[in-house]
């Protein structure tokens, strides 16, 4: 994949590749993606949603910002819901964009872990 210049002189990006940025909102780990999920990057992802010694862990993955996700992803997104159930605790989804979502209901994930059509409703108790 070719790299792009930046504009401003920062860091050089790769158009696709996928950053995570991890916040807390009222002990919710809210996880915003932007980019793609796919075999080179969900090792990103599965980091993110790591729940070992948390108990009862309470995430919301955001993706509003996803442009693509493939099997690699889904498959992250459903060892970690696994993860914080056993844990006892949830796993949302926020936001999905319209390629994503489709791929959620194509392989039914949608059915295993909660969808929200935004943030603000996926963080609401």
């Amino acid at each position: 994949m070719a790299q792009q210049k930046p504009r401003d002189g920062g860091p050089l990006e790769q158009p696709g590749r996928l950053t995570v940025v991890t916040t807390a909102t009222d002990g919710v780990r809210v996880v915003s993606l932007t980019g793609e999920i796919d075999h080179d990057t969900a090792h990103q992802l599965r980091q993110a949603l790591d729940v070992a010694g948390i108990r009862r862990p309470r995430i919301v993955v955001d993706l509003r910002r996803v442009t693509f996700m493939d099997s690699s992803g889904l498959n992250a997104l459903i060892a970690a819901h696994q993860a914080v159930t056993e844990a006892g605790g949830w796993l949302r989804l926020a936001a999905p964009t319209a390629p994503v979502q489709r791929v959620l209901q194509l392989v039914g994930v949608d059915q295993l872990i909660t969808c929200h059509p935004t943030l603000r409703q996926a963080l609401t108790p």
